[in-house]
């Protein structure tokens, strides 16, 4: 039977579920989860989409994922092909592991997005370790909400569900807890679960539009280091493979570009370099370049 099409937006909020197979656990050890989110994060500094809640458990993972103006599907499958082949080298084993595609819902309305994280803030309460304190659960967004913990893998933007219950973080946090332990009624599993209607969302968040040109990419990555467009094409010199990486790290970042289809602006290299580049792009916009993508930003207007 052919799969069903995913539905996406690129401005929406969507609750996201990955799951393993039946023969495999998801993360055999907190350090597999640790893994997962590391690549979470690495796909977050690639795509700039936010999180506003998770929660790892041994065989499955819940997400509030807002694209921010990216490609769910780009994002997610990044993420899981990474961790499989990490977990399939750690553990000599070859194959699929995640059950069929990620499972996405668009978030509805208000309503839903803060019941959701509740529900998703609950998963623990499945965990006999931590059933009575949930929120001291590693893996889980809840002990950032109520002031319990540092954003530890710094994926987390909660400031947006918060918003909703107080302007002052002390009152949303004590708020934001009693409601979670509200949401242990069994009605709230079948209301978040992904069969019911979608509805459209709308929300005060600004969106990055990613609608921008490759050529409008790499005359502001060449302007912005004052060389010409020619150093695209240069193969074996250091500030040619900089330069390039940049400019690959944007274009699949701000014009949702395909590997295949941004080899043609930098110099026709192969897919396996853009992944490369890319990498090496995310450590410079770390390391050396930290205002780039905001420069980028403001010098298309675009709302960060």
């Amino acid at each position: 039977m052919p799969r069903v099409a995913r539905v996406k937006s690129f401005d929406s909020i969507f609750h996201i579920m990955v799951k393993s197979i039946i023969e495999a656990q998801l993360f055999k050890d907190d350090k597999d989860k640790i893994e997962y989110l590391f690549r979470v994060k690495k796909y977050q500094d690639r795509y700039h989409f936010k999180v506003y809640a998770y929660c790892l458990m041994d065989n499955h993972a819940h997400f509030i994922i807002d694209a921010n103006g990216a490609d769910i599907s780009k994002i997610m499958h990044g993420i899981n092909q990474s961790y499989t082949y990490y977990y399939n080298k750690t553990y000599n084993r070859i194959g699929h592991l995640f059950h069929d595609r990620f499972k996405s819902k668009i978030v509805t309305d208000e309503r839903y997005l803060i019941t959701l994280s509740g529900y998703i803030h609950n998963n623990p309460s499945a965990i006999k370790e931590v059933k009575d304190n949930i929120a001291k659960y590693r893996f889980s967004s809840l002990k950032v909400y109520i002031g319990l913990s540092n954003d530890e893998f710094e994926i987390l933007d909660e400031d947006f569900i918060m918003s909703f219950f107080s302007n002052n973080p002390y009152i949303a946090r004590e708020k934001y807890f009693e409601f979670v332990r509200t949401c242990k009624n069994p009605n709230i599993k079948a209301e978040v679960n992904f069969e019911t209607e979608k509805t459209e969302y709308r929300s005060e968040r600004h969106i990055i539009i990613r609608d921008k040109k490759p050529e409008d990419i790499i005359n502001f990555v060449t302007g912005y280091f004052n060389i010409d467009n020619s150093i695209l094409n240069m193969k074996y010199n250091r500030n040619s493979t900089k330069i390039k990486a940049i400019c690959v790290l944007l274009l699949s970042s701000f014009c949702n570009l395909s590997q295949k289809e941004i080899c043609k602006y930098v110099g026709n290299i192969t897919q396996s370099r853009i992944s490369e580049l890319i990498d090496l792009g995310l450590l410079l916009i770390k390391n050396e370049y930290s205002s780039l993508i905001m420069d980028f930003l403001s010098s298309f207007s675009i709302a960060a």
